[in-house]
Parts: C-alpha cells; sequence; structure tokens
C-alpha cells in the first residue's frame, strides 16, 4: 500500500505552526508496511485542495488528510472529498450528542457551526474523537482509501492509533514492518563515504541505503522490509556489518546520539578522567561534555586560555614557545594539553588553538586548527586541521574531532 498524507492549514504555510502530524504519521505507517511517497501541505482553499487530491489519486492507494474538520467555513476537507466522491455528507447522531454534550458540561453556548463538525462522508467507518469533537473517517471509493483526521496532535495521534491503524490493517493483504536504522560517521565527508560503498549503494534493493550530510557528520539510514521483523533486523544487520568493513573508523553511534555522548559514554566505562584547555574553543568542548549527566566522574576541570597571558600565567605554555611559534602552533597545542592534564591532575589533556576567524591570527588562515592529546605515560599527539566555513561552524566541528580522536584513542588501547 502507497500513501500520500495531505495536511491541510494556512497556518502550515505561513509557518505558524510546524507539521509534526506528517512526521507522526510517516513513522506509524512504515511501521506497518505503508509506503509514504509524498508529503504535501495545502491552505485552507478549496480549489488548491481539489488539485493536491486529483493528483495524490494518480500515485496512492491511501490518501491520508490531517486538518480541516473543524467548525469554521474555511475547514473545508471533508467537504471537498466528499464532492470529489459524488458522495454527501450525513450528521453522525454519536458525533453531534458528543459535541452536545461538551457544550453543557462546559456550561458554553453552542453555535449552530459547531453541529457542523458531526457532519460525516455517507458510507464511511467513522473514528470516534476522545480527545475533541469533529471525528474522523475512513472511507474507499473505487481503488482509493481516504482517512480523514482532524489536526491537533492532541486529537489526532490516538485516533490514528486507536481507531485508524487498525482499520487501515483490516484492508491490508499483508502486514510488512519497515524497520529502520540509523548509522552515525564523523571524520569522512559525504562524498568519500559514498565513493567507499558505492557498490553496495548500486546494488540495494532490500535493505536500501540512504545517506544524509549535515553540521560535519554523515548518517546512513538503512531500512529494510518484511513480514517479519526479526528477517527485517537480520537484513539490515548485513548491511550495517559490510558497510563498517569499509568505513568502521568514522562511524561512533546509532541514532539520535552525539558524538560527545558517545565520548562521555566511554570515558565513564573505561573510568578515565580527561581535563581541557580550550583556547579557540573557548569552553565548547567541555560545556558538550558537561551537559551530559554523570560527567563529573570524568571531567576533572579546564581553562578558558583565551589570551597569551592566560596561556603563559596560568597553564605555563613557556614565553619561548609563544615567542617562536605563536599560539597558533602544533608547540603550544602540546604544551597546553601536557600542562593542564598535569594541574587537573587528570588522566588526559586535550588542547584546542587556532583562528576561527573570519581574520587571520598571528599570519594563519582561517580554520587553521591544532588540537592535542597528552596521555600519562604516552606520547602526546598533535592533530593539525584545516577547515573552512563561519567561526561558529570551525569551531562546533573543532570539538567534534576532538571527540573523534579521543574515541579513537580509547578504542585503541582497549584493543591492546
Amino acid at each position: 500500500m502507497n500513501a500520500e498524507i495531505i495536511a491541510v492549514g494556512s497556518e502550515l504555510l505561513l509557518g505558524q505552526i510546524t507539521n509534526t502530524n506528517a512526521r507522526f504519521l510517516s513513522q506509524h505507517l512504515a511501521e506497518i508496511g505503508v509506503n509514504v511517497f509524498y508529503h504535501t501541505v495545502v491552505g485552507d482553499n478549496e480549489g488548491r485542495l481539489e488539485d493536491a487530491v486529483k493528483l495524490a489519486q494518480k500515485r496512492a492507494d491511501l490518501i491520508v488528510f490531517s486538518g480541516g474538520l473543524g467548525p469554521t467555513k474555511d475547514d473545508l476537507t471533508k467537504e471537498t472529498i466528499a464532492r470529489l466522491m459524488g458522495k454527501t455528507l450525513t450528521y453522525n447522531e454519536e458525533a453531534l450528542e458528543s459535541i452536545q454534550a461538551y457544550f453543557q458540561k462546559t456550561g458554553r453556548v453552542m453555535t449552530e457551526n459547531n453541529k457542523k463538525q458531526a457532519l460525516v462522508i455517507e458510507g464511511s467507518t467513522v473514528l470516534p474523537n476522545d480527545y475533541g469533537m469533529a471525528p474522523g473517517m475512513f472511507v474507499k471509493k473505487d481503488r482509493i482509501h481516504y482517512m480523514l483526521l482532524p489536526g491537533p496532535p492532541k486529537e489526532m495521534q490516538p485516533m490514528f492509533l486507536n481507531y485508524g491503524r487498525p482499520e487501515i490493517l483490516h484492508t491490508m493483504e499483508k502486514v510488512e514492518r519497515i524497520e529502520s536504522r540509523v548509522l552515525r560517521f564523523f571524520g569522512i565527508g559525504e562524498s568519500a563515504l559514498e565513493t567507499e560503498i558505492d557498490d553496495i549503494l548500486m546494488k540495494q534493493t532490500n535493505p536500501t541505503i540512504a545517506p544524509l550530510a549535515g553540521d560535519g557528520e554523515v548518517t546512513l539510514r538503512i531500512t529494510a522490509k518484511h513480514e517479519s521483523q526479526d528477517e527485517a533486523d537480520r537484513l539490515i544487520q548485513l548491511a550495517e556489518d559490510e558497510i563498517l568493513e569499509r568505513v568502521g573508523a568514522f562511524f561512533y553511534g546509532y541514532g539520535e546520539t552525539t558524538i560527545a555522548a558517545e565520548l562521555a559514554a566511554k570515558l565513564k566505562e573505561k573510568q578515565v578522567t580527561i581535563a581541557a584547555a580550550e583556547s579557540l574553543t573557548g569552553g565548547l568542548f567541555l560545556g558538550e561534555l558537561t551537559a551530559i549527566p554523570g560527567t563529573s566522574t570524568v571531567v576533572k576541570g579546564g581553562v578558558v586560555c583565551y589570551t597569551n597571558e592566560i596561556k603563559e600565567q596560568v597553564l605555563r605554555v613557556k614565553h619561548d614557545t609563544l615567542t617562536a611559534y605563536g599560539a597558533v602552533s602544533a608547540e603550544c597545542a602540546k604544551e597546553l594539553a601536557e600542562n593542564v592534564r598535569e594541574l587537573c591532575d587528570a588522566e588526559i589533556g586535550i588542547s584546542f588553538t587556532g583562528a576561527a576567524g573570519p581574520a587571520p591570527l598571528e599570519g594563519q588562515e582561517p580554520g587553521t586548527v591544532f588540537l592535542a592529546i597528552s596521555r600519562a605515560g604516552h606520547q602526546t599527539m598533535v592533530h593539525p586541521l584545516k577547515m573552512v566555513g563561519s567561526r561558529a561552524g570551525i569551531r562546533k566541528r573543532t570539538v567534534k574531532y576532538g571527540c573523534h580522536y579521543l574515541l579513537a584513542l580509547l578504542d585503541s588501547n582497549s584493543q591492546k
């Protein structure tokens, strides 16, 4: 079954509210194997709604509407659908009684237009509204099923789950589950990752694999369809194993996690303490880390060393180092990492220094970054980076690189 979701309401087009209904419906339709290929948003206009429905009829077996079932003149959904189907609207007595009872209970006067909410398309299965007044409808005409749901999420969601979803399941000859898993990568660009797994992408059928880039990261969504959830999970796992064999060095987690959250979990798992010296990032690294509950057991502290005076006086960077190499240098980053580790009595010290822009700093172009990691009993590692983008973007990606290199370090040590 292929579906299209049509959200009705000019407030959506004006940006006054967000179309959360489409996301909710897509998620729950996918769970029962319904393919959602299109989302449409149309204003409170009969002509444009009619055009949207006629287009949807050409490409969907199921059209799900949200919104436009209220009492006002601009609520046109069921009127438009009934006319296109050649059906009439009739009063549903249960819905009408429920509306009347609501007004009596609240002591409010029921205006005549409120009766409109009790109108349903003839021959439709009425979906009760347990949290509002306008009922929903499920009706078939020729080969197409139409489901009409109210717009307010607090009414739409329980109506769909309790009454709409079972009606759809009843009409389907075969129920397949659609399962998805999101893999998150950092340190490799979208084009580079796609090149590494191009042959896997070319042969994909079930499961399918979709790359998405954003905010310096790449995600892969693996989606499988099968009647058995166990079999869908098995298909996803086979695809994941093949992908991680190629690009596993850049993989850091699943779903909605963040690279900072994964680092915090790894530090707590290994019981490794950390301290940070932040020049370029100005406290952003520790801010990300300490936003995660429970990190007080592993974060010892840090210093925002934005000026050379603080680098020299608090973190004891040698004056000669700053004079000879400057603050934006591998040499300065190395001393910062080593000294903050000792100052805070931590097992790991990490430092960030560089030119965030928009102007050059000490002759270094914006995006020139030095990130150093010092660990007790190990040689200090300095990672030079070259980035482009806005000042905020460079600082955010620098923090993510810090998490990336720390995760790699902790993983490598665990394998020894």
